[in-house]
């Protein structure tokens, strides 16, 4: 009685096995399936994997903003600090000029000077440079005679933070030279020539040097109310011939 039962439970047991057996043998199949590889020996699944992750990092857009502003920030920074500094030497530069012109056009409106009218001169001169700082400011002034010989200048005397000497010669343009029709040079030529220079150092640096540019310009004038402008003034008020040593 027993041993009757027994093969019907050995059959179905036998075939819980074999269904087993070939649902194992199905994913295995199909498990090397998804794992064929193609002609250069990568894996098809894979492969197509990857070739989706890549197209939908294309059509990803995520971040994108991000990132072009900090490529692009940098950049605009470097411009922004270099338009300032750059805007505020040509300012300087232009107040450096204007420096020059005002201290020649004080001088050669005076018939003489002493030293306190070359303070004043300076002084008022160095106004201009307002806002900008006036300590960086390097200015003299000189007259110059034009010898009719050999057009050469020659310093008559000079007053400043930097002062040329006496008799040394100067470079001028050669327009400024009169001569007469026959092309010879005119005597009595006298010439208020002031020389300023200018240290300008920039506040940050990104672009321009930080240890700073020299601005510097020069400017000729000639005397307005007589030949020269003797130093220093007469006490007695009775000014002497124009030197032409």
């Amino acid at each position: 009685m027993q041993i009757e039962n027994v093969k019907p439970m050995s059959k179905a047991f036998s075939s819980g096995v074999d269904a087993g057996s070939r649902e194992e043998g199905a994913s295995e199949q199909k498990s090397r399936v998804s794992f064929r590889f193609d002609r250069n020996g990568n894996g098809s699944s894979i492969w197509s994997c990857l070739r989706g992750k890549a197209a939908a990092l294309r059509r990803d857009s995520r971040g994108t903003a991000a990132t072009e502003f900090a490529i692009i920030v940098p950049l605009m920074l470097v411009m922004l600090f270099g338009t300032i500094e750059v805007s505020s030497g040509v300012a300087v530069n232009r107040k450096v000029t204007l420096v020059a012109r005002t201290l020649s056009d004080l001088t050669s409106q005076s018939r003489g000077v002493n030293d306190a009218d070359v303070t004043n001169f300076l002084a008022a001169s160095y106004g201009i440079m307002w806002p900008y700082p006036s300590g960086p400011v390097q200015a003299t002034i000189s007259e110059l005679y034009i010898d009719p010989a050999t057009s050469v200048a020659r310093v008559q005397w000079s007053k400043g933070k930097a002062p040329r000497g006496t008799g040394s010669t100067v470079g001028i343009p050669s327009g400024l030279i009169a001569r007469d029709s026959s092309g010879k040079v005119l005597p009595n030529q006298y010439l208020i020539f002031s020389e300023v220079s200018y240290l300008y150092k920039p506040i940050l640096g990104y672009v321009m040097s930080k240890a700073g540019i020299t601005l510097s310009d020069a400017t000729y004038t000639r005397p307005r109310k007589f030949s020269c402008v003797t130093y220093p003034t007469p006490p007695s008020g009775n000014f002497p011939p124009c030197p032409t040593n």
